[in-house]
């Protein structure tokens, strides 16, 4: 790049002035353009290698907003340091904001993202990753291009190739049980071997081992030790206590 305006400043030729010009414009644009591509990938890595670490994100329905700090106080202590706040109620994008802001070590995500205004809204909230329960193109391109990462929802080949189109190298794979579970996964694993897979639905403690030992499982989507009638009953001991034992799992069947 230096050459190029090295030889723009002593060149008489206004020709070559003019394409040197453009051609050293379009490099400095497209450098930019890839370093700005590292930078938003080296940030999705981290987010999605963070969620691997942690191994069982905690899907959470909160109908009052005001369930969020307690909430993430005991999923906190009982050692899962995340929550997929699920946009199925109107208090889920105050309460990722309640536990975005109270618990900067969380890893708070938005969880039945519908529409790319949603997405804005859990962002702005504080929300790190969007997962949505299928595979909605437009949302998924509206994420890539924003660098925000998001885990689609996939059942089968067609919506793992979809993914695969826009970049993608996590997918949600969802309803788990009710699709096909863990050896549903293994099959449609097998041809695309630069795709890995965050079961969720009907994910509980007698079988979560068995997903998380497959090394083509990121992380699992639970909501056993986050159950609404333990939340709205304001059951923050018992939680805590579900909740480390999910962690206990995920330390066993990866060997910690």
């Amino acid at each position: 790049m230096s050459l190029l305006c090295l030889y723009l400043l002593k060149t008489n030729n206004e020709t070559d002035k003019i394409y040197t010009g453009i051609f050293a414009f379009y490099m400095y644009k497209n450098t930019i353009t890839f370093k700005l591509k590292i930078d938003i990938g080296e940030f999705m890595n981290e987010v999605l290698k963070k969620i691997q670490e942690i191994g069982i994100v905690p899907v959470v329905v909160l109908d009052d907003a005001k369930n969020a700090l307690p909430l993430g106080k005991a999923l906190m202590e009982g050692g899962l340091p995340c929550a997929e706040v699920t946009f199925r109620t109107a208090a889920a994008e105050e309460s990722i904001r309640i536990m975005a802001e109270n618990f900067p070590d969380m890893l708070v995500g938005a969880g039945t993202v519908l529409t790319t205004d949603q997405v804005d809204r859990a962002v702005a909230a504080g929300a790190k990753f969007i997962v949505s329960p299928g595979l909605n193109p437009k949302i998924v391109k509206y994420c890539v291009e924003k660098g925000i990462v998001i885990t689609p929802g996939c059942a089968n080949p067609s919506d793992v190739e979809q993914a695969i189109e826009h970049g993608l190298e996590v997918v949600k794979f969802f309803p788990a049980e009710q699709a096909g579970g863990l050896n549903y996964i293994k099959a449609i694993a097998a041809p695309y071997v630069g795709v890995n897979f965050m079961p969720t639905g009907g994910i509980n403690p007698k079988n979560v081992r068995d997903y998380l030992a497959y090394n083509r499982i990121v992380a699992c989507g639970g909501s056993w030790m986050v159950k609404g009638d333990l939340i709205n009953a304001g059951e923050w001991d018992k939680i805590k206590e579900l909740t480390a034992e999910a962690a206990q799992i995920v330390k066993e069947s990866r060997g910690k």
